[in-house]
């Protein structure tokens, strides 16, 4: 995989939309070179210096934690036996019940907001380029920031990018005298999130609890009937490397969308014997090892180099979101970045020239290095860092679970799916009513047929009412009802089958199993990821003082 340099160095006296670092002149960011691991670069900001005489910011060394938990370093506080020189009062601003004064206050922010023609936090968030919460975070207690590369500052064309990584692999599989011909790259044919069956040549989606809901085999779609017979007794376990393959970044589209025609080829017999016998999980292997020779042999980084309009969508914003921001490029080796040490180089020259070091110094340029040397050469550690990725485990899992970082992660088609489910609404809204209908009838039809089994045994019904209802009244209801009920099923079944094909066909909405139920997927993203957003520039919408609340998480029972 080829991973473009990314490298800027801004001084400006303003913060805008980034995140400060306490250490002046303090900066570090990381780069990777892998396919599986994109380039990071950790980064921090000079802070602009504030009116003494009437604020402090919380040091390092007295910050507390407020009453959510969250630390306080990086508040403001105003001093308010100053303000007199001012000519204000800072104890009548007060004056008043709180509730009156925190009520008049918010409509007064409310309305010079929408004069200043500024967004709010709460408008932004309801939008396809929000920033969601699900673990609550304080901006202000963050020193650094880092960033992955690959699909989070750099974002592709998935087409372009993965469809010629499938050409390449597809290349490669022909000459090892495997039959691809009349094969082409369909994107559409997985999303990120789902999962490879190594051993049964499956592509499944699980709900948050691992149960699978969906399945396709090579390139057909399995019943939901044969889905039940395959998985209904088994749970997707993704410790069980040997056999589930996660699909958590855009870089496993071209090598999922291969394998799977290739179970096709398998299935009808076309691989010639001389290859040798392949079960489902030797295929894989096959598949992965051609497509880690067309990102090794540098063919395909040639051609993204020489034309990378073709494979690049530049984010005019982006420089926006960073302009605060120093940054120093460290070609780092993750996952093993955040959890061994690696040797250090200092890069010297403008064509890469490097020497072995020991230290870091402010303003260096270093390849290699460790997460252990990122916190030692800040002075900061844990979750005064957030580092900002589009993959799950070598990204937001690593960095949370080995070093407490707090994390975010980039996932673009977040766009794409609000927007799917904005159109969607009219579509689920008559599913749930005739879901609900059902329910309804069901309740009517279950309470009639249990006075009918006690009716049988000699027993009173539930109510009296019910026990002197004729038995010929009772029958001819539950006929009418289990109709109804019937007809129901015939309308939801495939209104359930079609919901979410406006974001993909096959399989629905990212972030959804089923019409309630989350995906394996967006379990993995409320586990290690604390905030997460489909592009990096959305932060320019906020301010890097933002306090980010989780919402309120519903649970069965709380209606």
């Amino acid at each position: 995989m080829f991973a473009a340099k990314f490298s800027v160095h801004v001084d400006v006296v303003a913060p805008t939309n980034c995140f400060r670092n306490e250490h002046k002149n303090a900066p570090f960011s990381m780069e990777q070179l892998g396919r599986k691991a994109s380039t990071p670069c950790l980064c921090s900001m000079d802070p602009k210096p504030l009116n003494d005489a009437v604020f402090s910011v919380t040091p390092p060394n007295k910050c507390g934690v407020d009453y959510l938990g969250e630390s306080t370093k990086g508040d403001l506080n105003v001093k308010l036996d100053n303000l007199h020189a001012f000519g204000i009062d800072g104890h009548a601003i007060l004056e008043g019940p709180v509730e009156e004064v925190a009520r008049t206050k918010a409509r007064e922010a409310e309305d010079l907001l929408k004069d200043l023609n500024i967004p709010s936090p709460s408008s932004s968030r309801n939008s396809p380029r929000g920033i969601f919460c699900t673990r609550t975070l304080n901006l202000r207690s963050i020193s650094a920031i880092g960033y992955d590369m690959d699909y989070t500052l750099m974002h592709y064309n998935v087409m372009a990018w993965e469809g010629r990584a499938y050409d390449y692999c597809m290349e490669n599989l022909k000459n090892m005298g495997f039959p691809v011909d009349e094969l082409a790259f369909d994107p559409d044919l997985v999303i990120r999130g789902l999962v490879i069956d190594k051993e049964k040549g499956n592509l499944v989606k699980a709900d948050r609890f691992g149960y699978v809901k969906r399945a396709m085999h090579g390139t057909k779609m399995l019943s939901t009937r044969a889905v039940s017979e395959m998985y209904g007794r088994e749970l997707v376990d993704l410790r069980q490397e040997s056999r589930w393959e996660f699909l958590n970044t855009l870089f496993s589209v071209s090598e999922a969308v291969a394998y799977m025609q290739m179970v096709d080829r398998l299935d009808d017999g076309d691989i010639p014997s001389d290859l040798g016998s392949f079960d489902y999980k030797g295929l894989y292997k096959a598949v992965g090892k051609a497509l880690f020779r067309a990102h090794v042999e540098g063919r395909l980084k040639s051609e993204i180099m020489s034309n990378p309009e073709q494979f690049v969508e530049p984010d005019p914003e982006l420089p926006l979101a960073l302009l605060d921001q120093k940054e120093v490029i460290v070609s780092a080796q993750k996952p093993e970045f955040f959890q061994m040490s690696h040797p250090m180089y200092e890069v010297v020259t403008g064509e890469g020239l490097m020497r072995p070091c020991f230290k870091a110094q402010i303003g260096g340029l270093y390849s290699g290095g460790s997460a252990q040397m990122v916190e030692d050469s800040l002075n900061i550690h844990g979750d005064e860092i957030l580092y900002i990725g589009d993959h799950i485990y070598t990204d937001v899992s690593q960095s949370k679970v080995h070093l407490r970082w707090r994390t975010a992660l980039i996932c673009r088609e977040l766009e794409e799916e609000y927007s799917a489910l904005i159109r969607s609404q009219s579509h689920r809204k008559s599913l749930v009513e005739h879901i609900n209908q059902k329910e309804v009838v069901g309740d009517l039809f279950n309470q009639l047929r249990l006075a009918l089994q006690r009716r049988s045994k000699g027993h009173p019904a539930q109510t009296l009412a019910a026990t002197n209802m004729e038995e010929e009244n009772l029958i001819e209801s539950m006929q009418k009802l289990l109709i109804v009920m019937q007809r129901l099923d015939e309308k939801i079944a495939p209104m359930l089958e079609a919901d979410g094909e406006l974001f993909n066909k096959r399989w629905g909405f990212l972030s959804r199993a089923g019409l309630w139920d989350k995906s394996h997927l967006m379990r993995q993203i409320e586990k290690y990821a604390d905030i997460y957003t489909s592009r990096v520039s959305n932060f320019l919408y906020y301010t890097p003082f933002m306090y980010f609340r989780s919402q309120e998480q519903n649970l069965a029972h709380d209606s």
